[in-house]
């Protein structure tokens, strides 16, 4: 079994650095914030930062006692957090190397761990059926999220950090608000277990993927489903979206990683992100989290006074006509994509059909003469 973790460069043709060093598979990777820090997580119970210029330099933590199954910088790069079988998150300082705190409720496999946007709360997706979101400070459990039917299996703040979304075997999405802990939205659109979920920059798209093979891209905003996209031969087991949400990459159990472009977001959120970055929140309880509110439809559980006190900017009619054509060229863009995709695995099953019937034809042959 191959334990190496491999970074790749997203220009065509550019040269991917090998690091080996785990002593079983490697479970999961996550990038520190500045780039410059690359943790992996391991059957083996260990995380290592490496140095991704420096090829083969890692640091080792006995993490766990069991598969470490998720491992998360925190947003200053201070901290990241581990999940893992045993049953527990664990807190570590990335600088001074060394452990800091474990939190230790949950009651089954830890499938998922992640810090908010400000570092001040962590949530936790468990195969105890539920979610649970903690106070770092105090590392206490501020509240647990029930509402799954069957194991949970991954689980991230949206980009404001006043919502969490989770995945789930029960094929289900669900997207609470962390403030005052309502169920805002619940999506049922997957046919199999829904393995990972990936928000956008704009916090406008969530994408996520299942074990019936699709990605699908979920509008927040109207609480829909835009896409729905087939690549995959069998499950798929993860996808993220670029830091600039130009990208996204998927894998699944075929082996495959696939990079797809973003059609469906007109607005330049890289430049967004260098003019505008999340202010710091001040110090806060888990009961006073800022009063910013998570864009949900109309009717779907937000107050009228809510909705109301949203100002809308006056749209003109070409500028919706605009948008609704580049709407309409995205998803045709997509769609031509996944044809593609289809066209080329329809042509190697019809060359492999081919060269069974001609070794057929030869074994008739052979045994006719």
């Amino acid at each position: 079994m191959d334990s190496c973790l491999m970074v790749w460069h997203m220009k065509p043709q550019s040269r991917a650095y090998r690091f080996a060093g785990h002593k079983d598979a490697v479970t999961c990777v996550n990038f520190s914030p500045s780039g410059h820090l690359l943790a992996s997580g391991s059957r083996d119970k260990t995380v290592r930062i490496w140095i991704p210029n420096v090829k083969g330099e890692s640091t080792v933590f006995r993490a766990h006692t069991a598969t470490v199954r998720s491992v998360h910088f925190c947003s200053d790069g201070q901290s990241f957090v581990t999940a893992s079988d045993d049953k527990t998150v664990k807190v570590w300082s990335t600088h001074r190397q060394k452990f800091l705190f474990s939190l230790s409720q949950h009651i089954n496999w830890v499938r998922c761990a992640r810090f908010s946007p400000d570092g001040r709360l962590i949530v936790s997706a468990s195969d105890d059926k539920t979610v649970k979101l903690w106070d770092k400070t105090s590392r206490e459990c501020v509240h647990s999220y029930c509402e799954h039917g069957g194991f949970v299996t991954f689980v991230d703040f949206h980009p404001s950090g006043t919502c969490i979304a989770a995945a789930g075997m029960d094929n289900t999405v669900k997207v609470w608000d962390v403030r005052t802990h309502r169920l805002l939205q619940h999506y049922q659109l997957h046919s199999a277990a829904v393995n990972a979920l990936s928000f956008h920059p704009s916090g406008n798209y969530l994408l996520t993927a299942s074990s019936d093979s699709t990605l699908k891209i979920l509008d927040l905003m109207e609480g829909r489903l835009l896409y729905t996209l087939h690549g995959h031969q069998g499950p798929a087991t993860t996808v993220a979206f670029s830091r600039t949400g130009e990208y996204f990459a998927s894998g699944g159990s075929d082996e495959q990683v696939m990079v797809w472009k973003s059609n469906f977001d007109v607005v330049d959120y890289g430049e967004v992100l260098k003019v505008h970055r999340p202010p710091a929140l001040p110090a806060m309880s888990s009961g006073n989290l800022p009063d910013v509110d998570f864009p949900i439809p109309p009717g779907r559980g937000r107050s009228q006074e809510s909705v109301q006190s949203q100002p809308q900017e006056p749209i003109s009619v070409p500028q919706t006509l605009t948008s609704t054509l580049e709407h309409i060229v995205g998803q045709l863009d997509v769609l031509t994509q996944t044809v593609s995709i289809l066209e080329q695995r329809l042509t190697l099953t019809e060359d492999k059909l081919k060269q069974c019937l001609e070794n057929q034809q030869l074994i008739m042959q052979r045994t006719t003469s």
